[in-house]
């Protein structure tokens, strides 16, 4: 394999699999993994635990933009070689991905100030490429010039049965119709923001995922790599 080192970036609508896409690919080719969506996540439930989201779901832009400074996000290598997100020291990896902070996340990730804030705070960990960075905007706006932009998508039925499933293996007390709800919640405001809105980046590698296994997707992916990296 080539020594080059690239940035990948790899963008799709929520509960598509970009995220376990993005860890796998980052595993086997020595490169390191970028959450971007933990990143906001861990943004909203600061905003949640701190009151700073209403009972009708909409955040307090103004005390959500004020408390940025006091909002630490880094991520820490499990000895099984998982990540954590961390949130001012606090291991939240569990807590970012419960139902109460996946309805709140898109509403606090439309505030331009909070993307502007992560935007600049993702190209900081590209600076040295070598990276796989999943979220909504990554090859349009955080990593405009990545040598491999993947977009995911597949339907929002076969999303949310996925993110149902992943939500019940973790314990979670949730319906299907509720996951579902969600995720169509969530492309709607994720693809009609003002702000980097959800969408495929011109140059940018369309994969619907919906009737591939881990092992078809890995091998197609994997293939994408060596030939953006010239092999």
């Amino acid at each position: 394999m080539t020594d080059k080192r690239i940035i990948i970036a790899i963008d799709g609508y929520s509960s598509s699999g970009k995220s376990t896409m993005a860890r796998r690919l980052a595993s086997a080719t020595g490169y390191r993994y970028i959450d971007s969506g933990a990143m906001y996540r861990a943004v909203t439930l600061y905003a949640l635990d701190h009151g700073l989201i209403g009972a009708d779901g909409n955040p307090d832009t103004a005390a959500v933009v004020a408390a940025l400074p006091d909002i630490h996000i880094d991520f820490v290598v499990q000895p099984d070689g998982s990540q954590h997100t961390m949130l001012n020291g606090e291991d939240v990896e569990t807590e970012i991905r419960r139902l109460r902070v996946s309805n709140a996340v898109s509403p606090v990730s439309a505030i331009p100030e909070v993307r502007h804030a992560l935007v600049a705070m993702q190209q900081s960990l590209g600076e040295g490429r070598g990276i796989v960075m999943d979220g909504r905007d990554i090859g349009t706006v955080v990593f405009p010039d990545a040598e491999l932009k993947i977009f995911v998508d597949a339907s929002a039925e076969t999303r949310a049965q996925r993110r149902f499933k992943e939500m019940l293996d973790k314990g979670a007390q949730v319906s299907y119709e509720d996951v579902l709800a969600n995720v169509v919640h969530r492309d709607h405001i994720d693809s009609t923001r003002a702000e980097s809105p959800l969408r495929r980046a011109d140059d940018a590698i369309a994969l619907d995922n919906s009737d591939m296994s881990l092992e078809e997707q890995d091998a197609w992916l994997m293939q994408r790599f060596k030939e953006a990296c010239g092999d």
